[in-house]
């Protein structure tokens, strides 16, 4: 089984097909969610270059975001480019 590592939400890029399906009251619940139970699942990203590109978890990352993280368990799979 794969172990998550850290990783900086800085350096994870969200492509243009995630970005209009954010629904903010969500990120606010999960990041409450968070807050009283941990992460239950990390997010997925792919290795690309110098960067990680977001595979599954936009609102988890989202989470992260709005609680001030800088740092969130992530699972690197390999995925394909769409």
């Amino acid at each position: 089984m794969m172990k998550p590592i850290p990783i900086p939400l800085a350096k994870i890029y969200v492509p243009q097909k995630f970005k209009g399906t954010l629904e903010p009251a969500k990120v606010e619940t999960l990041a409450e969610d968070i807050v009283q139970n941990g992460l239950q699942m990390p997010i997925q990203v792919r290795a690309d270059k110098d960067r990680y590109v977001l595979v599954a978890g936009l609102h988890r990352l989202e989470a992260f975001r709005f609680l001030g993280e800088t740092t969130i368990p992530t699972l690197v799979v390999a995925a394909r480019k769409f």
